[in-house]
């Protein structure tokens, strides 16, 4: 660590560096440098590792292999407004992200590929190109509805890489896993006959559903493999006054901690915003191959239904009709694997599968308000590249922390900083001259 005495950042770094040496159990080690003071120690560092930057800067070694990680990589700063002196100030510190994604880099020493299919409709992966507007100045594009996501991804040191399966004759041998993230259409018979040869060569596959859309042939290939995605919406009656009934179609659910993905995260509440259908986890069929395992990952909270008439607009028909709608357990998350071992300590090949009937959770709207979902994502996506040592919980979205606060309170506050802040030290001095009087 060859940091300054005087960077901002330096005693969060160095606290972070004390946890990971305390969750490692001591196997790593850390150096603290001052680069200012112990100039000889840090030219050896330098020299050592060939690194060209008057910039402090975190080195990471592991087994013969380094990688630098730099400050500014672990910050973002508000420049502030010069015109009013502001000077500029740390707004966020994203020090656990770079980290963790250069320790990753290091120890796999190669990175994961992810493929994202694209040609039905998703959310775009990158963001719009910048525009030009008058005066001929650049302005920049409106940023992918997934970037946070996109960002956390790359960060675990997996390269998301764009798929169109129209354009493949099969898919990639370096794409191990696959996203198909709410495609507002149907995948063709081409694209399911890639999608099932995928799948048999034990293909990892992460599908999470727009409930609105009309994808019968994505769905027909989920039920073959057990996962039957229903007809309906989920939701619920909330008191929102004494008398006063809301009906809500977000949905809360609960992960259940049976499962590698979730084990982290048993019994945690998180939000589903926007339209969610319900799983069906189908049991054992002669047609379907022994071999294949169901598990659920998360389920809606006591309270909610699966509304077969989720469009009707009488709304005596959106009340929970026995023997017609869903009843709980109410699945919104499944896992499917297909030749794997019970025994976690056994690594055997096998084709994985997360479904979630839900694909809005995962946008930056969502993500910012609530970490739970980008941890569920974090989990699926390294179960479903065998990295089961680095299911955990993610590296916090950094989020910006605003008070709201109303005219009585904007006015006692007022009092306190222009009255009673001024008065403490006025009385201090009058106590202190009237002492020194007597």
């Amino acid at each position: 660590m060859l940091f300054g005495g005087a960077n901002p950042i330096g005693q969060d770094v160095q606290n972070l560096l004390t946890e990971y040496q305390y969750a490692a159990k001591g196997k790593i080690d850390v150096e603290t440098i001052d680069s200012e003071r112990n100039l000889s120690r840090a030219k050896e560092v330098f020299d050592k590792y060939k690194v060209v930057s008057e910039e402090s800067l975190l080195v990471l070694d592991y087994e013969g292999r380094n990688k630098t990680v730099k400050a500014s990589e672990m910050a973002e700063v508000d420049p502030g407004n010069p015109m009013f002196g502001e000077q500029p100030k740390i707004a966020a510190f994203k020090g656990e992200q770079a980290i963790t994604s250069a320790m990753i880099d290091l120890v796999e020493g190669k990175k994961n590929v992810l493929g994202y299919v694209l040609g039905h409709k998703e959310p775009p992966l990158a963001d719009e190109a910048p525009t030009m507007q008058l005066p001929m100045q650049p302005q920049p594009g409106a940023r992918s509805p997934i970037s946070v996501l996109k960002t956390f991804i790359q960060n675990e040191n997996i390269t998301m890489q764009e798929l169109n399966l129209f354009e493949v004759p099969a898919i990639p041998e370096e794409i191990k896993t696959i996203m198909i993230l709410g495609p507002q259409y149907d995948l063709s018979d081409r694209e399911m006959k890639l999608l099932r040869d995928f799948w048999n060569k034990q293909g990892r596959i992460l599908v999470l559903l727009d409930p609105t859309a009309n994808t019968p042939k994505l769905n027909a290939f989920l039920a073959e493999v057990g996962v039957k995605v229903n007809d309906d919406r989920l939701m619920a009656n909330v008191k929102t006054g004494i008398q006063e009934v809301a009906r809500v179609r977000d949905v809360i659910g609960r992960f259940i901690g049976d499962s590698p993905i979730t084990k982290r995260l048993a019994d945690v509440r998180a939000p589903f915003f926007g339209g969610t259908s319900s799983i069906d986890v189908a049991p054992q069929d002669p047609s379907r191959p022994s071999n294949i395992k169901l598990q659920p990952l998360a389920q809606a909270e006591k309270g909610y239904w699966g509304e077969m008439d989720y469009n009707a607009t009488d709304e005596t028909l959106l009340q929970f009709t026995q023997g017609r709608d869903h009843d709980v357990p109410l699945n919104i998350a499944v896992s499917v694997e297909k030749g794997g071992s019970d025994d976690e300590r056994v690594q055997a090949n096998s084709s994985r599968m997360v479904v979630v009937s839900n694909s809005t959770f995962v946008q930056d709207n969502a993500l910012t308000q609530a970490q739970q979902g980008l941890d569920f994502i974090s989990g699926s996506v390294n179960w479903l590249l065998s990295r089961e040592q680095l299911i955990g919980i993610a590296p916090k979205v950094p989020t910006t922390l605003t008070f709201s606060l109303d005219e009585g309170s904007m006015r006692n506050l007022r009092w306190l900083i222009l009255v009673l802040m001024p008065l403490v030290p006025a009385v201090a001095g009058v106590a202190v001259w009237w002492q020194r009087r007597a």
